[in-house]
Order: C-alpha cells, then sequence, then structure tokens
C-alpha cells in the first residue's frame, strides 16, 4: 500500500504522521512546492520510527511527481490555509489553481489511485477534481464530514459530561460555518438519543459550536488545525486500504441521492478497497432536510466561481 500526501504544511504532515503509526502502509510519499521541505518533514518522522513502532517507509519530494508513481491513494491538502476572519469560500482563487494542477499531475502517475481532498473550500474542491480529471466518481472523495463528525461527538461529550466513546454522531452537508447539518436527531450515547440527557436548547448549543469549530480554532491558533484533520484522512485512508467498509460521511457527487445532482457535498458513504461503495440514505428530519438543502444552495453558489 502506498499513500501519497501532497503539503508537507502541518495538516499533511500530520496527515503522514498518523497514517505511518498505523502501521498499514509500507510507503508514504510526502511532497511540497518549497525546496527540502518535504524531505525535512519525512527525515523527521523517520527519526520517529523506532519510537513509535512503525515500520512504514516515509520518503519527502520537492515537486518530483514520479516519486508518487502507483500510489494507491493520494491525500490533496496544498493550498493556502485560513487566517483568522477568512472563511473557506475566499480561499477559492488560489486553492483551484493548485488542486487543479495538483490532481492532474498525481493521476498522469497515478491513473488508478483515490484521491482525498483536504484543500478548502473542500466540497468545491472535490467538484473541481471530478470535472477535470477522468476518475470515476467512487474514487474522488472529499475530507470535510469525518472531521467536522469528530468536532460534533467532542461538543455532545462535552455537554454530557460523558465519555466520549460513548458517543456517536455525524454532520452531513457542506464543509462550511454555515453549510454543516449536524444530525442531532441521530445523535446518541450508548444507542440512547442524546435528548433523553439534553435539552433542546442544549442541543441547538452543541450544533452552533460544531458549525463553528475550524473557525474557533483558527482564531485561537491563528491559522488553521491540523491534529484532527490529520487524524480524520488517516482514518478514511486506513478504511480503504484495509477494505474495512467502515461508514463516514464524505464529501461525493451526487446523482439524485438526496434529492440533489451535480454537487458535491457531504452525506454518509462505505469506504473499502475500491473508495465509496456505497452512499447511505440516512432518514432526515424535516428541519435537517431544509438545512440541507440550504447548504447545497451554499455549495452550488460558491461551485459557481470555478473557472471550468
Amino acid at each position: 500500500m502506498k499513500v501519497t500526501v501532497v503539503g508537507a504544511g502541518a495538516v499533511g504532515a500530520s496527515c503522514a504522521e498518523y497514517i505511518a503509526i498505523k502501521n498499514f502502509a509500507a510507503e508514504v510519499v510526502i511532497l511540497d512546492i518549497k525546496e527540502g521541505y518535504a524531505e525535512g518533514k519525512a527525515m523527521d518522522l523517520m527519526q520517529c520510527a523506532s519510537l513509535n513502532g512503525f515500520d512504514t517507509k516515509i520518503v519527502g519530494s520537492t515537486n518530483d511527481y514520479t516519486k508518487t508513481a502507483n500510489s494507491d491513494i493520494c491525500v490533496i491538502t496544498s493550498g493556502i490555509p485560513r487566517k483568522p476572519g477568512m472563511t473557506r469560500e475566499e480561499l477559492i482563487g488560489i486553492n483551484a489553481g493548485i488542486v487543479k494542477s495538483v490532481s492532474a499531475s498525481l493521476v498522469e502517475h497515478s491513473p488508478n489511485t483515490i484521491i482525498i481532498v483536504v484543500s478548502n473550500p473542500m466540497d468545491t474542491m472535490t467538484y473541481l477534481v471530478h470535472k477535470t480529471t477522468d476518475l470515476p466518481k467512487h474514487r474522488i472523495i472529499g475530507m470535510g464530514g469525518a472531521l467536522d463528525s469528530a468536532r460534533f461527538k467532542y461538543r455532545l461529550a462535552e455537554a454530557l459530561e460523558a465519555p466520549i466513546s460513548d458517543v456517536d454522531g455525524m454532520v452531513i452537508g457542506g464543509h462550511s460555518d454555515k453549510g454543516m447539518v449536524p444530525l442531532t436527531s441521530h445523535a446518541t450515547r450508548n444507542s440512547i438519543k442524546v435528548s433523553e440527557f439534553l435539552s433542546e436548547e442544549r442541543l441547538e448549543q452543541v450544533a452552533a459550536d460544531t458549525k463553528v469549530g475550524g473557525a474557533t480554532l483558527t482564531k485561537l491558533l491563528g491559522t488553521s488545525a491540523w491534529y484532527a484533520p490529520g487524524a480524520a484522512v488517516s482514518g478514511l485512508v486506513q478504511a480503504i486500504a484495509c477494505d474495512q467498509k467502515k461508514i463516514f460521511p464524505c464529501s461525493t457527487l451526487l446523482d439524485g441521492e438526496y434529492g440533489l445532482s451535480d454537487l458535491c457535498i457531504g452525506v454518509p458513504v462505505v469506504l473499502g478497497r475500491n473508495g465509496i461503495e456505497r452512499i447511505v440514505d440516512v432518514p432526515l428530519s424535516a428541519a435537517e432536510k431544509e438545512h440541507m438543502a440550504e447548504s447545497a444552495e451554499g455549495v452550488k453558489k460558491t461551485n459557481g466561481l470555478l473557472e471550468l
């Protein structure tokens, strides 16, 4: 199993680290345009191998896509990160050009790869990869929902004053502060609906805090978060590499599912060796359906800014 991560910044390096530590990949290639940067990150991570007990080989490369050849899975994290006060949508002008060029180079050297898109605005960047490569739709995946759901579960556990292992929940919709749809009606604590423990007002606050999870961290850190995004990517990569058939909410191209077409947006999918193996239809409340429709309109508006 060979995995390529494009972008050796904080998010890309975290992706590579978590993938290596899980020890299911033979090789991870980190690629960056900054001279020596990926090589340095790879060397630093390899010096963790004996300490963290992994045998994955990590290789760094400065913009040499031949090193990525025959990758089973490629992760695109490259692009400019958010700064305080910025929306994900404001990154589209620069990041669209980067993602288009990167995805073309990856597919040239790994025509059978599965691509996971992390770059923001993530749903629109995932849609861009669909429109500019010949990869089938099950092999193009947007990461956002897995991260948003982790943030949702964190906020639920906080509100419940419960161990996070007790909590399950999912966020669908667009990966944006306004577009996320936390499914509070489906959230559970040990299979018991969280509405049995929390008031409607407290659940609304949990959903609101989840939606601004990324912006909250950007304000505190001065840039985008990296630990949780890296962990989310490693979960998706492992599910594919190990054919786990796990369900994650991921941005995928819809063709009538959830009443939506010709856009990428977060919905639950089964991930296995072929990438997205099935889209899962989850019953939504009237309010959740309305929020999902609003989210889709927001994604379409951002898609309209692309120069295809």
